[in-house]
């Protein structure tokens, strides 16, 4: 296949991966949540799989994840009182960029 086949080819599939991430109906979030899948897949997806509802290589599975947990785990690398970790490490550090974006982002992963 030639260079250019290959791009257009391996976007086109990354397009199908992406979009699997809000399921078929991509055009059903509201404003808040494509948002928050545009800041998922921009910050997230290295860690925690790019379906936010299966674990990834590093990270768990964060569907469902409340804006309390985010703000905490994003904000200062820590846990809500009480919340009990699915993984026992400590390898992600805090997300400061995301800050705007938190409230976003628990829109798309509710």
């Amino acid at each position: 296949m030639g260079g250019l086949r290959k791009v257009l080819f391996g976007s086109s599939l990354l397009t199908v991966a992406l979009g699997s991430v809000a399921g078929c109906g991509q055009e059903r979030l509201s404003p808040g949540a494509a948002r928050g899948r545009q800041v998922y897949l921009a910050q997230c997806v290295a860690c925690h799989a790019i379906d936010p509802s299966k674990p990834g290589p590093v990270g768990p599975a964060v569907k469902g994840a409340s804006r309390e947990l985010l703000e905490a785990k994003l904000l200062k690398g820590t846990y809500p009182p009480g919340y009990k970790p699915k993984r026992p490490t400590t390898i992600m550090p805090p997300q400061p960029q995301i800050a705007p974006d938190i409230a976003a982002l628990a829109d798309f992963l509710k």
